[in-house]
């Protein structure tokens, strides 16, 4: 009995012997080398992973931007640390770190509940996700705010919070670091990353509403109507799908306050001064 114990514990022990010798050759084969540029461009991110920088999170931003050439390198950039965290991952890579304009997400939308009355009640899951499946929503703009806050919800920098009283989204432009978590969460697509201008002035469209303009009217008195009064006023803004679409290259501190005050639905918002 005591010599079947025995070459039990010999086969046993054999068998592990085995697995350890597999186990640390395999190790030794598959091992990945500390990577130690990414190690340092790290340490100096703010370790957000909230992936606007279009990456998984801050580590696998530090990995891409350790293998990035200097042409591929530019390309990259982390919304929340900005150009002072840029800096100094260039620096590590000795590289120049990429001019890049500062920018706010914008809610392009003004259906609050008195500009966009509710003709319907939803009375379903609270998720924006799942409303914009099933209902057109209470104004009957079949491309405005939902009013449900799935936004505010992925907000990871305190940015964006719910006014009851409107019961739309409110940005607080001082917390938000651009980095797009609000743009992914609305399923309507009604927030934008903007890039202000030169002297900080912000110029957009606040309505996403493709409906003509006597039907835009009657759900929202803020909605574009498509009246080309913009795009006479300066070519480079064109009338899509019944929506003025103002590009990025048009400076908002020459144009903003002409291209508003000319707007008959107050569709156009332009902010003089935006400290991001």
């Amino acid at each position: 009995m005591d010599k079947l114990i025995l070459i039990n514990i010999l086969i046993m022990g054999g068998v592990a012997a085995t697995a350890a010798l597999v186990l640390y050759f395999v190790s030794r084969r598959f091992r990945v080398e500390p990577d130690e540029i990414a190690e340092k461009i790290a340490a100096v991110l703010p370790q957000a992973n909230c992936g606007g920088c279009g990456c998984a999170g801050c580590a696998d931003f530090a990995s891409t931007c350790s293998k990035a050439d200097e042409e591929s390198f530019a390309k990259l950039y982390c919304p929340v640390g900005g150009a002072k965290v840029m800096s100094k991952v260039a620096a590590i890579k000795g590289y120049a770190a990429a001019d890049k304009k500062p920018s706010v997400a914008v809610l392009r939308c003004q259906g609050t509940c008195t500009n966009a009355p509710a003709k319907i009640v939803y009375d379903a899951v609270s998720s924006c996700r799942i409303a914009n499946q099933i209902s057109v929503g209470s104004s009957g703009c079949p491309n405005g705010c939902l009013h449900l806050g799935d936004c505010v919800k992925v907000c990871r920098f305190g940015a964006l919070s719910f006014d009851e009283k409107t019961q739309m989204p409110v940005i607080d432009i001082s917390k938000c670091t651009s980095c797009g978590a609000c743009v992914k969460a609305c399923p309507r697509g009604l927030f934008e990353i903007r890039e202000l201008s030169a002297k900080g002035s912000l110029l957009y469209v606040a309505c996403r509403n493709t409906q003509k303009g006597a039907l835009a009217r009657k759900n929202c008195s803020k909605a574009c109507i498509g009246c080309q009064k913009c795009a006479k006023l300066n070519p480079e803004i064109t009338v899509e799908n019944n929506l003025s679409v103002i590009p990025q290259t048009i400076d908002a501190k020459e144009w903003g306050a002409q291209l508003s005050e000319n707007c008959p639905s107050g569709a156009i918002i332009y902010r003089e001064k935006i400290n991001a």
